[in-house]
């Protein structure tokens, strides 16, 4: 596993929020906070949960995409029955959420939040709008790429990946400080998607497909 470090000068954010102290260690059970947190079952799903583009009067604006994939072990085995929840930006590059200040529109048509659990072979679809840019003010004249953000949980919400999902050929990721924290060309390929003609559907959808490899934490490593 390739993990970004905590503390990256040029994302301004993690300044402030990457950790100074080592980990405390916890003197109570262990087990404790696995047992009290809550917990998603199959029947807190909906049908339509996975479709960011339905339930709604009318059509979203923008590029309808797909994107589907499996979440597997660091074995390769795939991870039946988890909650894979994402957010994302609509067309314009604005996320439905009041503390977005970006003077794009809004598409009332657009949930921008979905969530499914995955089938007995790790695999998870979602419909949704291919994402806009926007602009973030971590620096002068900052724009974050298109990207998705995931999120994947174990069997409570203390188990839990969040990641990001970014698509083919954008020319802002070499000036993307997100994108470039994580080490190595290799690991950075990883979170781009790849299309995928098979996943397409013919005058509908374009498909993406971005597979998420669940390991271990960098603190389990102390």
């Amino acid at each position: 596993m390739t993990h970004p470090p905590y503390l990256s000068p040029g994302y301004r954010s993690t300044v402030l929020r990457a950790p100074s102290l080592p980990p405390v260690e916890m003197k109570a059970d262990p087990e404790a906070a696995e047992l009290t947190s809550p917990v998603f079952g199959p029947t807190e799903i909906g049908p339509l949960d996975a479709d960011l583009t339905a339930g709604r009067p009318g059509e979203p604006i923008g590029e309808r995409i797909i994107v589907t994939g499996r979440i597997v072990d660091s074995g390769g085995r795939p991870v039946p029955g988890t909650l894979v929840e994402i957010w994302q930006a609509n067309a314009a590059g604005r996320y439905a959420h009041q503390l977005d200040r970006h003077p794009a529109p809004l598409d009332p048509n657009f949930s921008g939040a979905g969530r499914c659990l995955t089938d007995d072979e790790g695999r998870y679809r979602f419909v949704t709008i291919k994402p806009g840019a926007y602009p973030w003010r971590n620096h002068h004249n900052a724009w974050r790429p298109a990207h998705i953000h995931f999120s994947v949980f174990g069997t409570a919400f203390t188990e839990r990946l969040v990641t990001q999902m970014y698509f083919p050929g954008d020319p802002l990721f070499p000036y993307d400080p997100i994108f470039c924290s994580v080490p190595g060309q290799e690991a950075r390929d990883r979170l781009v998607a790849a299309f995928d003609l098979d996943v397409t559907e013919p005058e509908w959808a374009l498909g993406y497909r971005f597979d998420v490899v669940l390991g271990h934490t960098p603190m389990e490593d102390r």
